[in-house]
């Protein structure tokens, strides 16, 4: 029987013209069948495969064989199809394909019963990444990472518990009423435009322009200092004078302040949640969607919904402040006490930074320590750092220019900020009710905070 098939292959090859002893080449007749488009189903890519022809048809196989491609048209252009290897007719039956061809020799790599490759068509190798010999190609768009998680819209916390609702007490002015008459009783005999000439020259430092975004750290060596509310003291002093977006970031995320500080009633987005949301596509009212507004018009960015023992990393962290810089002209951040990673790793990355310590010989004494350290990292971090003395106590015993004269020692600006009966109890930070000595406090800390961000770029 082999020796039967073999000699009518060898004989029709001859006639043909073709190669002897061998399997003719697939291209020949691929080509052929693309150019003529009415051969019967049987003979068409795609089926059976092309039957052998019969002696009869040798000269009209050898022509369409050989006829060239149309001028202008390269040979690549045409579209290809991959055809399946047939086995040659059966014994007696010239010109018959078999009905059932059987399996194709494999090819390296290749699962049995699947189509070879097939001349000018590419292989796995040129298909698409991780595509499997033999499957077909995927069709639709790649697959999203392995590691990649879906994202889970998370629900919105109180900040307080509706258990303590109504527990919080009345809203207390900065000033008593005996010092609200003497000061009003100062503006009939003195010049109301003398008394405002300094918040006037802090404001115009407050409003001049920056080139690249500000980025304010603001931390302590201990808590109950007052680091969270000088925060929000800043952010909305910057919010209220300034024309560009002002954000303000809480990376104390063990039960920080700072929301409750500017007003929020509700946290939703995180840091962390921003940190695997962020692209760099997104425009500044994509970004705002994932944000807390707060009165001055500013906005508030929580480091964690108020759970005991919510982590800030420093990749999370990183990933924040190198995202949101572009988006917005100034930046505080409420950093948790130092020796913290984030902390450390806030002074060391930010334009600026604020040590906030209470008006105690200990506190003066820790923060000291502070400015030593800092001053060690690099020359130019002590002269863009401002101490601010505060006051949380209505009369204390603290030499004021002796404390400031040893914090000031190497470069540092200090700034006192007084006792406010508005900020003592916490809650909200409403600036009207603050005092009048406050509000100048806080706008002389705004000015000389982001004169000395700008201090390294005039130096240049």
């Amino acid at each position: 029987m082999a020796a039967a098939q073999g000699d009518w292959q060898h004989e029709v090859f001859r006639e043909l013209g073709g190669p002897r002893g061998g399997v003719p080449p697939v291209a020949a007749p691929v080509e052929a069948a693309q150019r003529d488009g009415g051969r019967p189903e049987s003979e068409r890519p795609g089926t059976a495969g092309p039957a052998v022809p019969a002696t009869g048809d040798v000269a009209s196989a050898r022509a369409g064989a050989a006829e060239p491609p149309a001028r202008g048209e390269p040979e690549d252009a045409r579209p290809r199809e991959a055809i399946p290897a047939v086995e040659p007719a059966a014994p007696g039956h010239p010109g018959r394909a078999p009905e059932q061809p059987g399996p194709a020799p494999s090819q390296p790599g290749q699962a049995p019963g699947q189509p070879g490759p097939v001349a000018g068509q590419p292989g796995p190798a040129g298909g698409q990444p991780g595509h499997a010999p033999g499957q077909p190609a995927p069709t639709g768009p790649p697959a999203p990472y392995a590691d990649a998680r879906p994202l889970v819209t998370p629900e919105s916390v109180p900040l307080v518990p509706p258990e303590l609702a109504g527990a919080e007490g009345p809203v207390r002015r900065g000033e008593g009423p005996a010092r609200r008459a003497g000061r009003a009783l100062v503006r009939l005999v003195s010049s109301a435009a003398r008394e405002s000439a300094a918040l006037t020259e802090a404001v115009r430092a407050i409003q001049q322009p920056v080139t690249t975004g500000r980025q304010i750290a603001v931390t302590s060596i201990r808590g109950g200092s007052g680091k969270s509310t000088v925060a929000a003291l800043l952010a909305l002093t910057y919010a209220h004078y300034r024309a560009d977006p002002v954000l303000a970031v809480e990376a104390d995320p063990a039960l920080g302040t700072l929301p409750r500080r500017l007003g929020a009633s509700e946290v939703r987005w995180t840091c962390a949640d921003l940190a695997r949301i962020v692209d760099p596509s997104m425009r500044i009212t994509d970004l705002t969607g994932y944000l807390v507004p707060h009165a001055s018009g500013g906005w508030l960015l929580p480091g964690s919904q108020g759970a005991v023992g919510a982590q800030l990393d420093v990749d999370t962290y990183r990933t924040v402040m190198t995202s949101v810089r572009r988006y917005f002209g100034t930046t505080v951040v409420d950093c948790e006490t130092l020796p913290a990673t984030v902390a450390r790793t806030a002074l060391t990355t930010t334009q600026a930074r604020v040590l906030v310590t209470p008006a105690t010989v200990e506190g003066v004494a820790a923060t000291r320590a502070v400015l030593d350290w800092v001053g060690g990292l690099h020359r130019s971090m002590l002269p863009t750092t401002v101490v601010v003395l505060n006051h949380t106590v209505p009369h204390d015993s603290l030499k004021v220019g002796r404390a400031v004269e040893r914090l000031e020692a190497g470069g540092a600006r200090v700034v006192a900020l007084p006792y406010d009966r508005h900020l003592a109890p916490g809650g909200e930070v409403r600036t009207r009710m603050l005092a009048q000595r406050t509000v100048e406090a806080t706008a002389r800390l705004a000015a000389t905070v982001l004169e000395r961000s700008m201090a390294r770029e005039r130096r240049r």
